[in-house]
């Protein structure tokens, strides 16, 4: 059973990241009934100066940070400047995200016209049309080289995957540095959803996204791709496998996409030069 202080550490809004479930229990031979955690997913809606953009089912930690990245990766706003804005309201049925941006950037997104639901793992929501659905990268490049050294980075995640500790159904994105190792993480029941959690706490630290590489508890996605290099991250490292689409684009942007990254182990599916035994 976890202890108070994991429990109350992700529980951010009214609406909590975990519910306990009661359970029965089945090993070597024995039934127990005892109480479990499951991760909650609660629909956010992301409103844009007054107008419902798009609601996803996301964990309810971080969404400022979320509202952030995903206005950038989504190319709502062009820069962190144009993010004027974020607040959240609980509603009784989810939670409301009031973002304000510029009014030549609202206009742009009303005239798209797009309402969007998204689902969990939806990486196409919402999309009409073949040129929506599979958006350009983002040209990337850099002179950042990793080494296996880096790779265990992997084997700590873990510790710091506080809400997957107590559900085991959270994926975690993670920004690394090569001389301090993890320097930020996010969790949430969707990778991009994780992964714009994260881009989110990465720009409200000005960072430098040519000085780390991100690493991804789950597969790499033709979306993680794309979000990725939208802010000029030059290499992406996922602990699964990533798909045939995540491959061509990260080599058409230039991306170091990594996947089955272990502790000193992974298979390099693009540009490898920036991976250095």
């Amino acid at each position: 059973m976890p202890n108070d202080a994991l429990l109350s550490s992700v529980f951010e809004w009214g609406w909590s990241s975990y519910q306990p479930v009661p359970v029965t229990r089945f090993k070597n031979g024995e039934r127990v009934e005892t109480d479990d955690f499951v991760a909650e997913e609660v629909p956010i809606v992301l409103m844009y100066n007054g107008l419902s953009h798009v609601v996803m089912l996301a964990t309810p930690t971080n969404l400022e940070d979320f509202a952030l990245g995903f206005s950038l990766t989504e190319g709502i706003i062009a820069s962190v400047t144009e993010f004027e804005s974020a607040k959240v309201y609980q509603r009784s049925n989810g939670i409301e995200v009031q973002v304000k941006i510029p009014e030549i950037r609202f206009q742009c997104l009303a005239d798209k016209g797009r309402n969007l639901t998204g689902r969990t793992g939806c990486g196409l929501c919402g999309a009409t049309t073949l040129k929506q659905a599979i958006k350009p990268t983002r040209s990337v490049s850099g002179d950042l080289k990793i080494s296996p050294e880096h790779l265990k980075s992997v084997a700590l995640l873990s510790k710091h995957q506080k809400l997957n500790q107590l559900t085991g159904a959270i994926h975690a994105v993670a920004w690394i540095s090569p001389e301090n190792g993890i320097v930020e993480l996010r969790e949430d029941v969707g990778r991009h959803n994780a992964l714009d959690k994260l881009i989110g706490a990465l720009l409200k630290r000005d960072t430098n996204f040519d000085t780390g590489f991100m690493i991804t508890t789950s597969r790499a996605s033709y979306e993680m791709v794309q979000k990725a290099t939208a802010v000029g991250v030059t290499i992406l490292v996922a602990i699964s496998a990533p798909t045939a689409l995540a491959i061509r684009l990260a080599q058409e942007s230039g991306l170091t996409l990594i996947g089955f990254a272990r502790d000193q182990t992974c298979v390099i599916y693009s540009h490898s030069q920036r991976f250095t035994e």
